[in-house]
């Protein structure tokens, strides 16, 4: 048997988000959320992008999207790279969401609690040890709890993960065990099948039943994670060698040895930025001359920095937050 990896857009959804698959998203929310307890009876998946206060979130979107039986929405994302304002983006998609609950004159009573659960395959608060960290509003001094815990977030680290099979205890253990593992399984393990949902999720991520339309959405999914990947390694080689070859022109064409060496340098940070201004471009669209003048401004090292980012930024905002972080970080 081959898994898909439960970590793509396609399975995620897939796995999670269909009305079908209910009982598996309480046993899973469960478990991360309330350490295996039964709080969540029932549940309402709601297709996020027939959401319009969620689709305004520019360039980004939910997995997937729950109201519990208790009136509580939950806001479900798996998130594979730490883009530089996605923290933010994580605490602005909870406030929206719950801000967006009332209309003109409907009173705040009417309010019910937001949670978001992000599960990222990326070390997120790497000073700390555990898995799952739970953010909610407490006083700061005295760290007791805003009445009415309204808005809470809870992020799980898959790669602080290290448990094998056998150590596999309690049903928080396990649902995060086939997160990180699912595609590594070549069958369904007894101490998995053991929880019918985790069962039943395995089920759906069998490959050998996806229908040949299924087979190609999720093989284009995987290209383009892998694209990711690759995007930023490349742009840093062709940007290095573009720089070199423009560099080398011009020292040439000045003809002494300070004009080559000074043109060498000047060239390689030329060719970096031109070929930095157009990935962004033809990932985001014509930029405007604000975005344009702070990058033209960035240190030939921050223009490195941007060469790994950039093909991890999800929208124009977390360009923007990754320029004045880089901006402040030179001003302290």
């Amino acid at each position: 048997m081959e898994f898909i990896s439960p970590k793509t857009d396609f399975a995620f959804k897939r796995i999670f988000g269909s009305q079908q698959s209910k009982d598996i998203l309480i046993s899973f929310l469960n478990a991360l959320i309330y350490e295996g307890r039964s709080e969540i009876t029932d549940l309402d998946i709601i297709d996020p992008s027939n959401q319009s206060d969620i689709r305004i979130i520019k360039d980004s979107y939910l997995d997937v999207k729950a109201i519990l039986n208790n009136g509580t929405t939950v806001l479900i994302e798996m998130q594979l790279y730490n883009t530089p304002a996605f923290k933010k983006r994580v605490l602005y998609n909870c406030a929206k969401t719950y801000g967006n609950q009332l209309s003109v004159a409907q009173s705040y009573t009417r309010l019910q609690p937001v949670i978001s659960l992000t599960i990222v395959d990326f070390p997120l608060f790497p000073k700390v040890d555990p898995i799952i960290t739970h953010f909610c509003l407490k006083e700061k001094k005295l760290s007791f709890d805003y009445p009415g815990e309204q808005i809470e977030l809870i992020f799980v680290e898959l790669q602080k993960f290290n448990k094998s099979l056998d150590e596999l205890d309690t049903l928080t253990d396990k649902w995060i065990y086939f997160m990180k593992e699912a595609p590594n399984l070549q069958m369904i393990p007894s101490r998995l099948e053991e929880v019918p949902e985790i069962g039943k999720a395995l089920e759906i991520a069998n490959r050998a039943n996806l229908s040949p339309k299924e087979a190609e959405e999720l093989h284009q999914n995987e290209i383009w994670l892998l694209d990711q990947q690759g995007y930023a390694v490349q742009a840093r080689i062709d940007g290095l060698a573009q720089g070199r070859e423009e560099g080398l022109a011009q020292g040439r064409e000045e003809g002494r040895e300070e004009g080559r060496e000074e043109g060498r340098a000047e060239g390689e940070f030329l060719g970096q930025l031109k070929l930095i201004l157009r990935l962004l471009e033809q990932r985001f669209g014509e930029l405007e001359q604000s975005l344009k003048k702070q990058i033209e401004e960035l240190s030939s090292s921050d223009l490195e920095l941007l060469s790994v980012a950039i093909f991890q930024l999800a929208a124009l905002e977390d360009l923007s937050h990754w320029l004045a972080d880089h901006s402040n970080r030179n001003q302290a």
